[in-house]
């Protein structure tokens, strides 16, 4: 009985194969997507930004985190291994592996979207595409070798080790990959940038604040040109985002709307893409959104009253509400969490968080620093009290605005280069404290990190990251040693 059926099954197979095979050779063997539209072109850069969140290693590294105290706060690995600046052996969200594999699989999109692009017979409706491609391929690199190599020297050699840039789609497993030097890792950048940025178009973006729109781009040209220290383009792109100086009308609202609201429209408004002020933002799969206020190693105590401390305005930044969840437990309120379930009535899931990659806010105070550096002294002083203005609650320009006769009396120095240099650092680290922004200034400038250390008595012993510690880079995945790229030294 089973031949019988055996021998009837195979006939059946061999009429079928007979009518269908030449069908079935006519298909094609790799049955992803082919990209040979425009629209699945766009589609699939919407995955070509890197959905990591580096908040997580890098507010816990900076002088933005404290101790808070032994058994205060939670205590999680991906908090307490970058604050005592240590290797996270996590691969966890929020966690240097994590954002490096997400990085290379943005990469990989952007590289995925320009190799279809090429092959198109007729490339001109790509072209808006193609620039996004090229911006988010370049900043994906960039941002990698900011948190993996070292920083940038202006007129140095930059011969140490780079990240590996890559361009073409992989093929192969454990294809071999070179680090190159940081001196070539920023050609490439800026070569994808420069060519990228002249073909994005906002019109062909339905929610424009989720790719790289024109003032987006121009606000990485900033930042990138700002580590090179070549602060007339810093100037240049940071005032093509915002034609006509439109900055008062476009950085966030302190003193005024967001005073207004409550604790849940603030988490809302801080990250929505109807925000003036956001330029860029991306997912992540994260749990910053629930954990910033709670970790052990964050904003505490010496923070808040660091926050709370008059100026160089010779007021405090009144316009901005702290959120006291039992001390030593503080938040702004900058995210909310979006918890996606993994099937409708199941109780666990992933959570989300929306992160700002560019804003205005900080493309103004990048603005001000190259305007100080350049002895654009009255330009800069204009900045810094357009910022300034939106932090006071009930500003006053006759008695709080910037001068540099304050700036000179605040920082006890007579060069006005360095005291607006260093009110914008302040500024900075004060505006973008929970959000991990500080570190890319530490490493800019080499501005040695101190952190305390709280013991069972809750007495604070200190301990310092020197500006040249080889830990200020944060460590490769081990895997990667298998594409024969070497690990960060130790």
């Amino acid at each position: 009985m089973t031949k019988k059926y055996t021998i009837i099954f195979t006939s059946a197979l061999l009429v079928l194969s007979s009518s269908s095979c030449k069908k079935f050779l006519e298909q094609v063997p790799d049955q992803r997507t082919q990209l040979n539209t425009v629209e699945k072109v766009s589609e699939i850069l919407a995955t070509a930004y890197t959905q990591a969140d580096y908040a997580t290693f890098t507010e816990a590294a900076s002088d933005n985190a404290e101790d808070k105290g032994v058994n205060v706060g939670n205590l999680n690995p991906t908090n307490q291994n970058p604050y005592q600046w240590q290797d996270v052996d996590s691969r966890d969200t929020g966690t240097p592996t994590f954002f490096w594999n997400a990085s290379y699989a943005a990469i990989a999109a952007a590289n995925a979207a320009l190799d279809a692009i090429a092959k198109a017979p007729d490339q001109t409706p790509y072209l808006p595409y193609k620039g996004e491609a090229l911006v988010a391929r370049a900043y994906a690199h960039f941002m990698l070798a900011l948190l993996y190599a070292k920083v940038y020297e202006p007129n140095g050699a930059n011969d140490s080790p780079g990240i590996p840039y890559v361009t073409t789609p992989e093929k192969v497993v454990f294809q071999q990959y070179d680090r190159g030097t940081v001196a070539s890792t920023y050609e490439k950048i800026e070569k994808d940038l420069l060519e990228g940025l002249p073909l994005i178009k906002n019109s062909v973006y339905r929610v424009p604040k989720y790719h790289f729109n024109q003032a987006a781009a121009y606000a990485f040209a900033a930042r990138f040109y700002l580590f090179k220290q070549q602060y007339d383009k810093v100037i240049q792109y940071a005032t093509s985002a915002f034609p006509g100086n439109s900055f008062a009308a476009n950085i966030r609202p302190w003193s005024t709307k967001y005073y207004d609201a409550s604790a849940n429209e603030m988490e809302i408004m801080f990250t929505q893409a109807a925000e003036n002020s956001n330029l860029l933002l991306t997912e992540a799969p994260s749990g910053w959104a629930r954990n910033y206020s709670f970790f052990r190693y964050a904003m505490g105590l010496y923070l808040n009253t660091e926050q709370s401390q008059p100026n160089v305005t010779g007021t405090t930044f009144s316009g901005r509400k702290m959120y006291n969840y039992g001390v030593p437990n503080y938040s702004y309120l900058k995210f909310k969490e979006l918890f996606i379930r993994s099937s409708p009535n199941a109780n666990i899931g992933i959570p989300y968080t929306i992160m700002p990659q560019f804003t205005a806010d900080e493309l103004l105070l990048n603005r001000a620093e190259a305007y100080a550096s350049t002895g654009k002294y009255t330009e800069a002083l204009a900045d810094l009290n357009t910022f300034a203005s939106t932090r006071i609650r009930n500003y006053d320009a006759a008695s709080q605005s910037i001068t540099l006769a304050k700036v000179a009396d605040f920082y006890g120095t007579d060069d006005p280069e360095a005291g607006l240099i260093q009110t914008a650092l302040d500024f900075k680290k004060s505006e973008f404290i929970q959000e991990g922004l500080r570190w890319f200034d530490l490493i800019r400038l080499k501005i040695p990190v101190v952190h305390n250390i709280k013991a069972v008595n809750n007495t604070d012993t200190y301990v310092t990251l020197p500006a040249d510690d080889p830990r200020r880079l944060f460590q490769l995945p081990s895997e990667v040693a298998l594409s024969g790229v070497p690990l960060n030294p130790r």
